[in-house]
């Protein structure tokens, strides 16, 4: 054999066994979440649902062991890249799992962008992240900022609600959820009044609450999550505003939040892709096996985490585990129609859950189900050119 052969021939040998290790070799999954600050429960109970369904296939993916490496973002937008490429170029995950804040989360669709890597999104609902900032190796097991924004404009126009005032941090995860309900609200006739925000994480809201009782709107939205979220309801009700000006928000103000909030949450309305009370056969499996886990009773943040591993599974499940197929990938899971605790969803085409969003009511320390705010709706995922 000449040595021209035998290069061939090793180069073949190399590239059969690469091939295989894609396809059988430990899965690296990324883990960039919040371990400290405003959102570390948060990033807890994503990672307590993901590991959940991973643990439910006996610990394999796709017939793969899973190796886990974790990365604290902080929350910190100035870290996101730094942090991501050291999953991605250090670690050589194959798939990036993150995060909660919408600023890191952009940092880590950029860096999934240029490197072509699998990137799960299982909460931040930037809408840039599946609209100008889409891509083939982009998916979003969660919302986006826009979804139950705009259910709940929807919710409160129909309850004749004429005049409004928003709140939220000055952040894209806040622009954003107030922006989907003002297009929903004043569709339908209402009209946002006054736009309050502060600087996130900043929960220092007397004066904004001042400034809400001044214009004595006919309600309030607003969108906050973790600490920030349980602050903001219990400075509202010690205000005396809560049974004088009735509060409504996008679903993350009372998840993960109850049991601190207390009384001054009580009866609040909000909106979201998942409630407490859904009592469907899968969501109560959901339920126990979680609790039975982690001595825990789950929230949305679990179920998206949970829902980021099952995308990832019909994914890999596709392509034998070969995360090298990309397209392939992506086609699966566009077609797939995944068994969720929220109930059954689909992925658009720019990537986001296609899902139904639940109008809740807050009782005792549950987001009760009161009906559904917008059957499957689809964020318009304005911007996204698939490439």
């Amino acid at each position: 054999m000449n040595s021209t052969r035998i290069t061939l021939a090793c180069a073949l040998a190399l590239g059969a066994s690469f091939a295989h290790a894609q396809a059988t070799g430990k899965l690296k999954i990324g883990l960039m979440l919040p371990a400290t600050g405003t959102y570390a429960s948060l990033g807890t109970a994503i990672e307590n649902g993901f590991r959940l369904y991973v643990a439910e296939q006996g610990g394999k993916l796709a017939g793969r062991d899973v190796e886990f490496f974790k990365v604290d973002d902080e929350s910190d937008p100035s870290k996101a890249v730094d942090n991501a490429n050291k999953l991605v170029k250090r670690d050589n995950v194959d798939v990036l799992v993150g995060t909660v804040h919408s600023g890191v989360a952009m940092a880590m669709a950029k860096v999934a962008k240029e490197n072509k890597t699998l990137l799960i999104v299982p909460n931040a609902g930037a809408d840039a992240v599946t609209g100008p900032m889409c891509g083939p190796t982009i998916f979003r097991s969660s919302f986006s900022n826009w979804q139950p924004g705009y259910a709940m404009g929807e919710v409160m126009a129909k309850k004749g609600l004429k005049k409004v005032v928003t709140i939220t941090w000055k952040y894209a995860a806040g622009d954003e959820s107030v922006g989907g309900f003002k297009e929903a609200f004043e569709k339908g006739g209402g009209k946002v009044v006054k736009e309050l925000a502060l600087p996130f994480p900043n929960v220092e809201f007397q004066a904004l609450l001042t400034e809400i009782a001044a214009a004595r709107p006919d309600a309030v939205y607003t969108f906050f999550a973790g600490g920030g979220a349980v602050k903001f309801v219990r400075d509202y009700a010690a205000a005396g505003l809560k049974d004088k000006i009735p509060l409504y928000g996008a679903g993350f103000v009372t998840d993960g939040t109850l049991e601190a909030q207390g009384d001054a949450a009580s009866g609040m309305f909000t909106t979201l892709h998942y409630a407490d009370s859904l009592g469907t056969p899968r969501d109560n499996a959901f339920r126990l096996s979680y609790a039975k886990a982690y001595k825990l009773q789950p929230d949305v943040y679990a179920v998206q985490g949970y829902d980021a591993a099952q995308i990832l599974a019909v994914g890999l499940n596709a392509v034998k585990g070969d995360v090298s197929k990309k397209a392939e990938f992506a086609a699966a899971v566009r077609k797939a129609r995944i068994d969720s605790p929220r109930g059954p969803f689909t992925l658009s085409a720019s990537h986001n859950p296609v899902q139904d969003i639940y109008l809740r009511q807050v009782g005792g320390k549950d987001n009760k189900y009161v009906s559904v705010a917008s059957k499957a709706l689809a964020d318009p995922g304005r911007g996204c050119r698939m490439q």
